[in-house]
């Protein structure tokens, strides 16, 4: 296997301050998840230190293993029923103005989790009244049932990631499909509920492919797009076909407002999450 050379516009610096340390013991002494830690986010020390973080919820063991992500996968550990409490006091505590929720994927729950979505929602809102919210979802296969228990809670974005083109799909995602990720931005759309994708280049897709998939999401009503560059994780990881420049993520931005998008976030180290504040407004 032939590895890449990671350019110079892809290396971090990480340092850390008061700030960092301090949503860092929040994090530890509460027992949290964060897809920073998790997921290796290049832009952890950046946000930590502005007192930020992406908590990720229902265990840190995926029922799926997609070839991108370095999340555990396996048989999860059971629902730990007070981790919505304990997540709302830390959202507290890190006295943030907006936090972001995701999770891992839930196939073993015969509702996939989305109760225990709507029950964490439900105690941020309560004890952090003033604090924007947006959930990152998994798809819940398509049941509109279950995204309907999330939606009821008025998070005030309801994100879920396409990840990649449509060819590339289904050898980058495991269960999940291209369509069906479609048909739940649309129904969150339908809702009147800001519906926001997030997609990784590198992995292979064509500038052709990009620009259909801009139109897909588009055509469901969402409004948010991220894009950023795919950096294999560990080994175990399907490997980098390209390395982006900034200036191609800086086109797409632009070709992405053009289209339609209300905000595009577009960059080598941008995430899900990245400048996610700025998407409520």
């Amino acid at each position: 296997m032939t590895y890449l050379r990671k350019p110079e516009w892809l290396k971090t610096n990480l340092h850390s301050n008061a700030e960092y340390v301090h949503v860092n013991k929040v994090v530890q002494e509460h027992g949290l998840h964060t897809i920073c830690t998790s997921g290796k986010c290049p832009n952890i020390s950046e946000c930590w230190n502005r007192g930020t973080a992406t908590f990720m919820i229902l265990g840190d063991v995926c029922t799926r293993s997609c070839a991108f992500c370095n999340v555990k996968s396996g048989r999860p550990q059971l629902v730990d029923p007070q981790e919505p409490t304990k997540l709302a006091e830390s959202v507290q505590l890190m006295n943030l103005r907006h936090a972001v929720v995701t999770s891992v994927d839930r196939d073993d729950l015969p509702d996939g989790g989305a109760n225990h979505w709507a029950e964490t929602i439900r105690a941020i809102k309560k004890v952090n009244p003033e604090t924007t919210l947006e959930v990152l979802i998994p798809d819940f296969d398509g049941k509109t049932a279950l995204l309907d228990l999330i939606i009821a809670e008025k998070p005030n974005i309801i994100s879920h990631n396409l990840e990649t083109v449509r060819r590339l799909t289904p050898e980058i995602r495991t269960k999940a499909q291209y369509d069906t990720s479609l048909q739940v931005l649309a129904y969150i759309a339908s809702q009147k509920v800001a519906a926001k994708t997030g997609i990784m280049l590198g992995l292979g897709e064509k500038e052709e492919e990009i620009l259909a998939l801009m139109d897909d999401a588009l055509a469901t009503g969402c409004s948010i797009l991220t894009i950023g560059q795919y950096m294999q994780p560990s080994r175990y990881n399907v490997g980098v076909k390209e390395y982006i420049t900034p200036e191609k993520f800086a086109e797409y931005k632009q070709i992405g407002l053009k289209k339609g998008f209300r905000y595009v976030e577009s960059g080598p180290l941008v995430r899900s999450s990245y400048g996610a504040e700025k998407h409520v407004e």
